[in-house]
C-alpha cells in the first residue's frame, strides 16, 4: 500500500471527531470548598471530583474556593473566577458572613448579585447553603436559613440547604470518634468530606444533566 502523503495525512487529521472536552464545573465558595486545613489531595474539590469520576461522571472541576471568604468577597470575584469555558457553577457562600455577624439582608443582596449575574451568561447553578446555628438567635437563624431555599427558587438553582447536614446528624460525640471534624469544630476532616461528598455528589449529577440540557 502506497504511503499517504503529508497532505493526505493532514486531512486525515482534520476529518477525525474531536473528543468533547468535559463540562468545566467552577465551585465558587470559602474554606469549605478551598478546602482548609487538609492536604491538597483531600479537600473537597478533588475528594468530589474522584466520586464523579468512579460513577463514570465527566465534568472538570475548578476549585474557586477562598478560605475566610464572604458573599461580598464571593461577588467581587464572580467575573474573573468564570471563563469562557464554564458550564456550571457551585455557589457555596454564607459561612463567614455569619462568623463575622454581618446581616442575612446583607448576604442576601450578594447572593442575589451572584445569582443575577449567573443567569445572565445561562449557566446552571447548584447553590449551597451553611444556616446558622441556633445560638446565634431565632431571628437572625431564620433569615440566613430562609436565604438558599428562597433563592435557589427564584432562580431556578439547584439546591442543597446545608453542605455540613451529614456530619451535624451525628451526635457529638460520635463526630469525634469517627473524626470527623478538625480540631476548630467548623471544617471536616477527610472523613467527614466523605460523608460530604456523598451528599454534595448526586446534587452535582443532577447540576451537570442541566448543563447539558441546557
Amino acid at each position: 500500500m502506497r504511503a499517504i502523503g503529508k497532505a493526505g495525512a493532514l486531512i486525515m487529521l482534520l476529518a477525525a471527531p474531536v473528543a468533547a472536552e468535559p463540562p468545566e464545573v467552577v465551585m465558587l465558595g470559602d474554606s469549605l470548598t478551598q478546602g482548609y486545613g487538609l492536604a491538597p489531595e483531600e479537600g473537597l474539590v478533588p475528594a468530589l471530583q474522584r466520586w464523579l469520576d468512579a460513577q463514570g461522571v465527566e465534568a472538570r472541576l475548578i476549585n474557586a474556593g477562598v478560605s475566610g471568604d464572604t458573599t461580598a468577597g464571593g461577588r467581587e470575584r464572580l467575573e474573573w473566577s468564570l471563563s469562557a469555558e464554564t458550564d456550571a457553577v457551585i455557589v457555596e457562600l454564607g459561612g463567614n458572613d455569619m462568623l463575622r455577624g454581618l446581616s442575612p439582608q446583607e448576604a442576601r443582596a450578594n447572593l442575589e448579585a451572584i445569582m443575577q449575574a449567573l443567569a445572565k451568561r445561562a449557566l446552571p447553578v447548584l447553590l449551597v447553603g451553611t444556616p446558622a446555628p441556633a445560638n446565634f438567635g431565632p431571628e437572625y437563624q431564620a433569615g440566613f436559613t430562609a436565604l438558599w431555599p428562597e433563592l435557589a427558587a427564584n432562580y431556578d438553582a439547584v439546591l442543597l440547604e446545608n453542605l455540613l447536614a451529614p456530619i451535624m446528624a451525628e451526635p457529638f460525640e460520635t463526630r469525634e470518634a469517627k473524626g470527623l471534624m478538625q480540631a476548630d469544630g467548623l471544617h471536616p476532616a477527610p472523613a467527614g468530606v466523605a460523608l460530604v461528598v456523598e451528599q454534595l455528589g448526586p446534587k452535582v449529577i443532577e447540576l451537570l444533566a442541566r448543563a447539558e440540557a441546557g
